[in-house]
């Protein structure tokens, strides 16, 4: 009778907690049935997000022209919606060329335009650029980047036009110009880069003989070093290793790289959770006000729980440098208390969501499962079963006020 019950469990959990998903991966959530959201017009030269077009909380940087005969020319894949309306200035089809992420979204914006004013259509201006007319590092010449009107080049409507390209999901909207409005996307490399995964391949964590193992090298039954809940985080134990959430040896990513005043460096994604707090780091850790937030939200001068040696009470030590870059290997590892210290910083098993007390909650019964000598699965790549539910389940159900950005991208893996 064990195994019904586990699977009422899992999907009683899953109906009530599904968005804290797919490890460190992403999932859109779109929740449960609202009453339509009342949408506010971008105003002239106002941008959305409030960040330049060019960062990782936008479109993020450009990687280089394309051109018909590079290599990446493949690409870019031609746009023939027929409820869209290309210029095609140039005659030679262009505008219609764009990468996949901006096909998505423009293929979106063409329904929102549709609903929103009745025989209007969208219009494309501009799309990918061979010819030169932007700027060197313009994202047009990537095929990233669309300028768009409405058909009946209604400029009083050019202010909602912009909102609902805010809604239909592209990673930056500007009201540009009177006469046209300016969108682009992430690449599909950087949108891969930020989704999937938690701890790069060679992350070390400690096991019970004392010895360190990567990240890539931990099978279920270990016990690596992790910290309990219990005493805010700064006693150390050594916890089960269950399953990877989300593996992929050979996947290259971008890891947020953070850096303490103890020597220790931790990279994980930006969805990642990880434990906080504010003022004085030289406190013991049980006086300290920790809380989860993502990795993109940590800032220098804030403390982290460290640890030393083989004492059993974490310490904090404080932020003193964050940058970005790129590792190979993607790991989500899932242990008994939720929490694992990797490369000697103490860190959350989740992502995602920014309530780590609440993904733990969710991931309950798979613990539940596996403590019943149920089967969990162990991943050999991808995402973990159990996550996908969860996954499934929030598409449906769940409000998304509570996640990363990045967590809500379509996931494109």
């Amino acid at each position: 009778m064990r195994l019904p019950v586990v699977f009422g469990l899992l999907v009683g959990c899953a109906l009530i907690f599904a968005p804290v998903n797919e490890g460190c991966g992403p999932g859109r959530g779109h929740g449960k049935r609202r009453p339509p959201k009342k949408l506010t017009p971008l105003n002239y030269k106002q941008f959305s997000p409030n960040v330049a077009e060019k960062t990782l909380g936008a479109s993020g940087r450009h990687e280089g022209k394309i051109t018909r005969t590079s290599e990446r020319f493949k690409e870019l894949t031609p746009n023939y919606n027929p409820d869209i309306i290309f210029k095609d200035e140039e005659n030679t089809g262009a505008d219609r060329l764009m990468t996949q992420r901006c096909k998505d979204k423009l293929n979106s914006l063409a329904i929102s335009v549709m609903n929103m004013w009745p025989g209007v259509k969208l219009r494309v201006t501009e799309g990918w650029d061979e010819d030169g007319n932007h700027f060197e590092d313009s994202l047009h010449y990537e095929g990233r980047a669309i300028d768009i009107t409405t058909s009946d080049r209604d400029r009083n409507k050019y202010g909602m036009l912009a909102r609902l390209a805010v809604e239909a999901g592209f990673d930056w909207v500007y009201y540009e110009s009177k006469s046209y409005i300016h969108c682009s996307v992430k690449s599909e490399h950087s949108v891969a880069a930020k989704t999937g995964g938690c701890f790069p391949a060679s992350a070390l964590v400690t096991v019970e003989d004392g010895s360190v193992k990567t990240m890539d090298r931990l099978q279920p039954g270990d016990k690596v070093l992790a910290s309990s809940e219990s005493d805010g985080y700064g006693l150390l134990i050594y916890s089960e290793f269950i399953a990877f959430l989300d593996r992929d040896p050979f996947a290259e990513k971008q890891f947020y790289a953070i850096e303490t005043d103890s020597g220790a460096k931790l990279s994980l994604t930006a969805a990642h959770l990880l434990f906080v707090s504010e003022g004085n780091c030289s406190g013991p850790v049980a006086n300290a006000e920790l809380k989860s937030v993502f990795a993109s939200d940590v800032q220098p001068g804030q403390c982290v729980v460290s640890t030393r040696g083989a004492e059993q009470q974490g310490y904090l030590s404080r932020v003193t440098r964050i940058r970005i870059q790129e590792d190979k290997g993607v790991f989500a590892p899932l242990t008994r208390h939720g929490t694992v210290v990797v490369n000697g910083i103490v860190s959350s098993c989740y992502a995602a969501v920014d309530q780590n007390w609440l993904a733990h909650w969710a991931f309950g019964p798979l613990r539940v499962l596996s403590s019943w000598g149920g089967t969990v699965g162990h991943q050999a790549v991808g995402i973990h079963w159990y996550s996908s539910l969860l996954h499934w389940v929030g598409t449906h159900l769940l409000d998304p006020t509570h996640f990363h950005p990045w967590s809500m991208m379509d996931n494109d893996r």
